[in-house]
C-alpha cells in the first residue's frame, strides 16, 4: 500500500482504507470454507460459518468496519479477560497472580494435562479453561448474577450499553458441559476453586454467554491499546498496570495453543474464542512513516468457521494480512 502524505484522519482517507479493507473481507471469506463451525456447544454448531466480519476503531476517532458487522454473536473465552482483569481490580494483582500463573501451555484450552504432568501449583493462565475458572471462582458474590455483576458492569462502561446474557446459549453450554464439570472436579480435588463447584460453573457458562458485537469488542481492544483509558473522555477505565498485563497475556496465551504462530506471524495481542470472535489490540507504535492506525486501534473480527485450535480460520488470515500491509506488529 502506498503511504504518501496521507494523514489517515480525513474522509477521504477513511473511504481509501474502507475500500481496502471491503476488499480484502471478500478476498479472505473464501478460506471459512476451510474450517468448522464449533459443534461442542450443540447451539454454536447453528452459526453460518459463510460470516466473516471485521470492525477497526482507532484512537484518532476513525472507524472501518466491513462484512458481517452486525450479527451478534457470544463473547465466549473472550470473556477471560474481562473476568481477569475484573478479578484484579477487586482482588489486587498480587491475590490473583499468586494463585494463576501467566505461563502459555502449549496444550489445548480444555487441557488439565499440564496440571497432572508438570505437577505445577496453580494453572498456568487464566486464558485456558482451568485457569478462567479459578479466576470466576475468585469473584466476589454469593450467587452467579452477583459475581457477574462487575463484569456487566467494566463491560457496560467500555461499550457503552450493559450487554445481556444468551440464555439459550447459556443452556446449550450447561447441557454439554462435561469437559469443563471434570476440569471443575479436578480443581475441586486439588484446592483451586474459592467458591464451589455449581456456582463456578454457572457463573463461568454465563460469563461465556454474554453477547457482544465485533464493534464492541473493536471498542474494548481500543482502550486496552490505550492502556485502558478512554480516549474519548471517560478517563481510565482498567488501571494501567492491569491493563498492561492482560495485553501480554494476550500475546503470549490468547489464541490457544496457535498463540506463539500468532505471535510470530501476527505479532499483536489477541484473545478469541469457539463462536468465531477476536479481540485484537494494536497499540500506538514508531515508525518512520505515517501509517494508518499509528496512534494505536482496537479490531473485533467475527467468523465462526474454526481452525483445528478453535480459532476463526478465516479471522486470522484477515487480521494476518491487515497486519503486514499498516505494520500493526508490535515487534
Amino acid at each position: 500500500m502506498v503511504q504518501g502524505t496521507v494523514n489517515w484522519s480525513t474522509k477521504a482517507d477513511k473511504d481509501w482504507l474502507q475500500g481496502y479493507v471491503d476488499d480484502w473481507v471478500d478476498f479472505y471469506r473464501k478460506h471459512t470454507k476451510e474450517g468448522q463451525v464449533a459443534s461442542y456447544i450443540p447451539i454454536l454448531a447453528k452459526a453460518n460459518p459463510n460470516h466473516l466480519g471485521i470492525s477497526i476503531h482507532g484512537k484518532n476517532g476513525m472507524i472501518v468496519k466491513s462484512g458481517d458487522t452486525d450479527i451478534p454473536f457470544t463473547i465466549q473465552s473472550i470473556s477471560k479477560v474481562i473476568s481477569f482483569m475484573v478479578a484484579c481490580m477487586e482482588k489486587g494483582i498480587g491475590y490473583v497472580l499468586d494463585r494463576v500463573d501467566v505461563e502459555p501451555t502449549g496444550e489445548a484450552f480444555n487441557s488439565i494435562m499440564h496440571l497432572e504432568m508438570k505437577s505445577i501449583d496453580k494453572p498456568l493462565n487464566p486464558f485456558v479453561n482451568a485457569g478462567a475458572l479459578t479466576v470466576t471462582s475468585m469473584l466476589n458474590g454469593k450467587t452467579a448474577m452477583e459475581k457477574l455483576e462487575p463484569i456487566l458492569k467494566l463491560l457496560e462502561k467500555m461499550i457503552g450499553y450493559r450487554p445481556t446474557i444468551n440464555q439459550a446459549v447459556f443452556e446449550s453450554e450447561e447441557e454439554s458441559s462435561a469437559r469443563n464439570r471434570a476440569i471443575g472436579y479436578y480443581l475441586v480435588e486439588t484446592g483451586f476453586l474459592e467458591s464451589n463447584l455449581e456456582l463456578t460453573l454457572e457463573t463461568y457458562f454465563k460469563q461465556c454467554s454474554i453477547e457482544i458485537t465485533v464493534d464492541d469488542l473493536a471498542r474494548i481492544g481500543l482502550i486496552l491499546a490505550n492502556d485502558g483509558r478512554d480516549p474519548f473522555g471517560e478517563g481510565e477505565i482498567i488501571p494501567r498496570q492491569i491493563a498492561r498485563i492482560v495485553k501480554a497475556l494476550m500475546l503470549t496465551c490468547g489464541m490457544y495453543d496457535a498463540s506463539g504462530k500468532f505471535a510470530t506471524y501476527v505479532g499483536i495481542p489477541a484473545k478469541s474464542g469457539v463462536s468465531g470472535g477476536i479481540m485484537a489490540v494494536a497499540p500506538p507504535r514508531v515508525r518512520e512513516r505515517y501509517l494508518p492506525f499509528i496512534e494505536g486501534c482496537g479490531i473485533g473480527v467475527y467468523g465462526p468457521a474454526l481452525e483445528d485450535r478453535g480459532n476463526s480460520i478465516a479471522g486470522i488470515k484477515l487480521l494476518k494480512h491487515i497486519a503486514s500491509q499498516w505494520d500493526l506488529s508490535v515487534f
